[in-house]
């Protein structure tokens, strides 16, 4: 019989946007597992409970992004691809983390100590001490607003606690929520949804109102404050390309705006609550956001500074306020576009099992090099915090609908499980993030320098959070750069620069977990970039003491007060201790001192490789050639992340509106690939304000696998910057292809939307098959084979897939087949035996790039049974066929 067949387009470029929802119902079940497979092509994973989370669900083919997948209900989720991966590579992940069925039994038990570190000494302000005011409390509800590429209008609804008796226009602090589920009936999980507006009998999830702890607290302190609800964004954001970033932010500016209108002269209209309260004084505002809502408030922030293209905001007023600072808990940042002129803290939560990679890390990282240099940008570890407690309303005990642990409970941590030494209670962790909520603001709004050190990697901590263990770096403010490994700097000695984000073990700084993740939260990675060139850290391996790392910066770099090093050392490891010699540009050689580092309580399967802030004084001032690192130890491995010149004091950022760069607005049409010759594509990307600056554009092809980037300038006066993409037109059909670009900020410039793509259509014919039998009946312990021939090469992997169906007499078994090419068919035990049309498994008849032939190939086995004659009967697909072109039947004989 002969079909069209499908082109084998598998690689990391398969981008998330291209899934789309299936129209069949599923079938073809993979026990235990949660997934299916329908129509040969069509991938569907059903969870064992709603994912609300704010990690993004991604489905893979071992390491390859497979896509994104549709959703309807958030448990079930569906994605089309060209070609079916071998079952035992689908993995599903969320955060970082693979969370399609338990993990296997090896990796549910960590090992390893786990040490507390000390409590530091009390800082010279504690910010967690209520103030003089009393608080008022209550509620608005205003009109709901319709965002772009949101079907359901969004509510406008908040809690405000604002302080009473406080003289003058108070400084306004705004929450957002993050992304949890929507509507809730009784307190059964099973009843949970995310859908909106709730149905009849289910109640919306007050999401808004678990963070009254810090408001109280701060509205005792004078602050007005104000937490908004955005159940309306959470139930719609699964298709949006940016996942909610945008709407979020347009959410954030509604409400801004209508409070610069209640604190002029639309007093009188205001709210009960709000005109119980003092005015809010716009120019002093403070963002707080968990976890999407981190990256909302952020957007926000950006988007105030400089505005987004009119067709993709919701707001379309005037910006009316100043924010002066960010704190962000437990952030997601997909785009790794950080707003670098806008202060932040950013709290990682040691024991987050959401968004479990800790990808928050970038909104410090990534703001290097990018602008001035003037914000401070702060990562506070709060060892033993989940990524829940945070909010009241996802706490169980505490919640009105049904909460959660976010930490998996299929996994026994030493560190993380609850009950641990290491694992904090709730009102603990709740204690703490209030305490550094007040810390953020006092500092970037209150402008008082002495809660600096409880946020700058000084060591000091706030009383009030105690017993819980917080530790801080920070970059900018008023540090000079010394060493940064992004930038050209020379290593020698028993160190090297290794990429923080790589597939490629050799070249990497650390590999991945057992259970997928990243180990350190420096080496977060972008979403669907699997390399970034331009993101190197220092890696120190030496094997006997005094094995000196040398560094030598560009060019000399005058240092007074101190040398600030982010330095991560291996979890749970103690007493780590580093000699910093300095050599300054007239060679002359200082000893700094030395530096001494305790890794951080983590295990085997939650290995957490954080960069702790250490510091030696620096007596005169020098201009620095080179700075010499000296283990004291007699072998070891450190990761050195940059390298500072260190002042105290909290200089003005003065934020300014930087050019933007907008990617996702392309209206990308599709193009054909042409007969011959080379087309390069100029695809746009939109520039908006003044001044120059550069980013760095990754181009990812779906055919080849290969991903380019290079850094692309913008100079003053461009309205837009031109990516080529090289389209080869050939003879020979490859499939349809896609070209996917991303952007990110290098220097003088922000980035809002991250991502377009380009599909390009194939225009020559596919190849047609014919499948015969090679053979169809044989004994036992020798394999059926069919032969696949197509009448003409193609220029990638062509291939069919049989599918097991019952037969008309006993059909062949899991252990009449080789059970090594069953579990890696199928992902599935042979054991215990059961008919192969009741399995994942499936035969794979590959024809390679150029050639014409193929195979489909069942290996049997031999047994001592005494059995009739077994059939399998096959269905046989190609990738893009909804139903099978063709049926095959092979016989085993005893």
């Amino acid at each position: 019989m002969r079909r069209v067949i499908a082109a084998a387009v598998m690689t990391a470029a398969m981008v998330l946007g291209t899934a789309v929802q299936a129209s069949a119902e599923p079938s073809d079940p993979l026990p235990g597992s949660g997934w299916r497979v329908s129509d040969g092509h069509t991938l569907t994973w059903t969870a064992p409970r709603l994912m609300a989370g704010d990690a993004v669900v991604e489905f893979y083919a071992g390491d390859r992004l497979l896509g994104r997948p549709k959703t309807t209900d958030h448990r079930t989720f569906r994605l089309e691809v060209d070609r079916r991966p071998k079952p035992a590579e689908l993995q599903v992940r969320a955060g970082g983390r693979r969370i399609d069925g338990p993990p296997p039994q090896a990796q549910r038990r960590s090992s390893g100590g786990a040490k507390l570190p000390a409590l530091g000494r009390a800082g010279a302000v504690d910010p967690g001490r209520p103030g003089p005011y009393a608080t008022v409390t209550g509620e608005y509800t205003l009109p709901g607003v319709t965002l772009p590429d949101y079907p359901q209008a969004i509510e406008m609804e908040a809690v405000v606690v604002a302080p009473q008796g406080a003289p003058g226009p108070r400084p306004l602090a705004l929450f957002l929520h993050g992304r949890h589920f929507t509507c809730f009936a009784g307190d059964d999980l099973e009843q949970i949804s995310l859908e909106w507006p709730c149905p009849a009998g289910k109640t919306a999830v007050p999401s808004h109102r678990g963070y009254l702890e810090a408001q109280r607290l701060l509205a005792s302190q004078g602050y007005v404050t104000v937490s908004i609800s955005a159940n309306g964004i959470n139930a719609q954001d699964n298709d949006v390309e940016d996942l909610g970033a945008q709407a979020r932010s347009s959410l954030v500016r509604l409400h801004l705006a209508r409070w610069a209108d209640w604190s002029g002269s639309g007093r009188a209209s205001a709210p009960d609550v709000v005109r119980a309260a003092p005015r809010a004084d716009l120019s002093r505002v403070f963002l707080m956001g968990h976890s999407r809502g981190g990256e909302g408030v952020s957007r926000a922030a950006m988007d105030s500074l400089t505005p987004p293209p009119a067709d993709q905001d919701g707001y379309h007023g005037q910006v009316r306020w100043n924010i002066r600072g960010l704190l962000l808990i437990g952030p997601t940042i997909f785009g790794q576009n950080v707003v670098p002129d806008v202060p932040s803290a950013t709290v990682l939560p040691g024991c987050d099992g959401d968004v479990a990679d800790l990808q928050g890390q970038v909104f410090v990282d990534g703001t290097v090099g990018v602008s001035r240099g003037r914000a401070m940008h702060s990562a506070l570890f709060m060892v033993g915090a989940n990524h829940n407690y945070f909010n009241t309303e996802w706490t169980p005990g505490q919640a009105v609908a049904p909460a959660f642990d976010d930490f998996p409970e299929d996994i026994e941590d030493a560190v993380c499980s609850p009950g641990m030494p290491t694992r904090i209670t709730a009102a603990q962790q709740q204690r703490a993030g209030a305490t550094y909520i007040a810390a953020a603001a006092r500092l970037f709004v209150g402008g008082d320098d002495r809660a600096r050190p409880l946020l700058d990697g000084t060591g000091v901590r706030a009383p009030s959070a105690d017993p819980v263990r917080v530790l801080s770096h920070a970059v900018g403010g008023a540090r000079t750069p010394l060493i940064d490994p992004d930038r050209k700097v020379r290593v020698t000695g028993a160190g090297e620069l290794c990429a923080e984000v790589s597939r490629d073990d050799d070249r990497a700084c650390l590999p991945f977990s057992e259970v997928g993740l990243p180990q350190s939260p420096h080496f977060a990675d972008m979403r669907s970039v699997p390399e970034e060139a331009g993101r190197y850290s220092v890696e120190l391996n030496w094997s006997r003491t005094g094995q000196k790392v040398s560094l030598d910066p560009p060019s000399a770099t005058p240092v007074a007060g101190a040398v600030a090093l982010r330095i991560a050392v291996p979890p749970n490891t103690s007493d780590n201790r580093f000699g910093v010699v300095a050599t300054d540009d007239r060679g002359r050689r200082t000893d700094l001192g030395e530096v001494r580092l305790d890794g951080l309580p983590s295990t085997d399967l939650l290995p957490r490789y954080w960069a702790q802030e250490v510091r030696v004084p620096v007596k005169r001032p020098q201009r620095i050639a080179r700075l010499d690192l000296v283990p004291r130890g007699e072998a070891g491995q450190a990761w050195l992340i940059d390298a500072w010149g260190w002042q105290p004091g909290t200089p003005a950022p003065r934020p300014v509106g930087l050019p933007r760069i907008d990617v996702g607005t392309l209206a990308a049409q599709p193009v054909t690939e042409g007969d011959s010759g080379v087309q390069t594509l100029q695809m746009p990307v939109r520039v908006s304000g003044r001044g120059s600056g550069q980013i760095r554009i990754f181009v990812a092809d779906s055919v080849t696998g290969d991903t380019r980037s290079w850094v692309a300038s913008v100079r003053p006066g461009d309205r837009s910057v031109r990516v080529p993409v090289r389209v080869p037109g050939d003879t020979v059909y490859s499939g349809d292809r896609q070209f996917d670009v991303s952007a990110k900020a290098v220097r003088g410039l922000v980035v809002g939307d991250y991502r377009g793509e380009l599909p390009v259509i194939e225009d020559d014919p596919a190849p047609v098959v014919t499948i015969t039998p090679v053979a169809d009946r044989v004994t036992e312990g020798r394999a059926l084979i069919w032969q696949a021939t197509i009448d003409q090469p193609a220029g990638v992997e062509l291939y069919v897939y049989g599918q097991p169906t019952p037969p008309d007499g006993p059909e062949l078994s899991s252990t009449d087949v080789d059970p090594l090419w069953f579990t890696d068919m199928s992902g599935e035990d042979p054991e215990p035996s059961r008919p192969l049309s009741e399995t994942f498994v499936g035969a794979f008849g590959v024809i390679p790039a150029g050639e014409t032939n193929g195979q489909l190939i069942i290996p049997t086995v031999t047994d001592s049974l005494d059995e009739p004659d077994e059939q399998v009967r096959l269905e046989v697909y190609g990738m893009t066929d909804e139903t099978p072109f063709t049926t095959v039947t092979g016989t085993v004989t005893d």
